[in-house]
C-alpha cells in the first residue's frame, strides 16, 4: 500500500468514526453567497457569538449590502464594533462590497454557482482579505460545491492525526484534504472535525482518554 492510499483510508476512517459518533450533517444553505462573504470576514479572530452580533447589526441598520457599502466608514465600524477588530473589518468589508460591484455591476456572487470550481476560488481569493478558508466557505456553504475548508480545529486535528505534514500550513491543507477525500464527505467531516476540535481534541488538553479516533490518531500513539 503506498503512502497515499494509506492517508485516504485514514481519510475515510476518521470519516466514519465521527460521523458514527455526531451523526452525518446534511448539506444545507447557511446564508446567501454574500452573506456569507460578509460574515465570514467578521468571523476572523472573534466567537461564533461576536461574529453573529456584527453581522446582524449590519442587516438590522442597513437595507442592503449597497448601504453598507455606501456608508460612512466610520458608522459601519461602530456598528460591526461587537465583532472585534472593527476598524480593520469595516473597511475590508467595504472594500470586499466595492469589489464585487465594480468587477460584476451588482453585488452578487450567483455566477460562481456555474464558474469552473478553481476559477471560482481564484476569483474569491482575488479580493484583498479573503483566503483559502474564506472562500472555501463560501463555496461549499453558499453553493455546496466541493471545497473543504481549514479552520484552526481542522487545522489542529488533521495535523494531530497525521493526514497533514507537522508543517503544512492552512492554507496548503485545503489542496491536500480536498485530494484525499470524496467530494461528499467534505460538508460532514468539516462540521464534525469542529465540533471534535470544540469537544474532544481541545488545542491546550486534547482529551485523547476518550476519544474515538485513538487508532487513527499519530498524536495519540506517540503519547500513549
Amino acid at each position: 500500500m503506498t503512502s497515499t492510499q494509506a492517508l485516504e483510508q485514514k481519510y475515510t476512517a476518521v470519516y466514519k468514526k465521527l460521523a458514527e459518533k455526531y451523526g452525518q450533517p446534511q448539506w444545507r444553505q447557511h446564508l446567501p453567497p454574500v452573506d456569507e462573504l460578509v460574515s465570514t470576514i467578521l468571523s476572523q479572530s472573534t466567537s461564533d457569538v461576536n461574529r453573529d452580533k456584527g453581522f446582524y447589526a449590519l442587516k438590522a441598520k442597513y437595507p442592503d449590502w449597497a448601504g453598507v457599502m455606501n456608508a460612512p466608514e466610520a458608522d459601519v465600524i461602530a456598528t460591526i464594533r461587537p465583532a472585534g477588530l472593527a476598524n480593520q473589518k469595516g473597511p475590508r468589508i467595504q472594500a470586499a462590497l466595492r469589489y464585487v460591484y465594480d468587477a460584476r455591476g451588482a453585488i452578487s456572487l450567483d455566477f460562481l454557482a456555474d464558474m469552473p470550481l478553481t476559477d471560482a476560488r481564484d476569483w474569491l481569493t482575488a479580493i484583498k482579505g479573503v483566503g483559502r478558508k474564506t472562500a472555501a466557505i463560501i463555496l461549499l456553504f453558499a453553493f455546496n460545491r466541493p471545497a473543504f475548508p481549514v479552520d484552526t480545529h481542522v487545522h489542529r486535528i488533521t495535523g494531530r492525526l497525521g493526514l497533514i505534514g507537522p508543517k503544512v500550513t492552512a492554507d496548503k491543507a485545503h489542496d491536500i484534504l480536498e485530494a484525499m477525500g470524496a467530494p461528499e464527505t467534505f460538508y460532514p467531516l468539516h462540521l464534525n472535525l469542529i465540533r471534535h476540535g470544540r469537544e474532544t481534541c481541545l488545542a491546550r488538553n486534547p482529551q485523547c482518554a476518550v476519544c474515538v479516533l485513538q487508532a487513527e490518531c499519530a498524536y495519540y500513539q506517540q503519547n500513549k
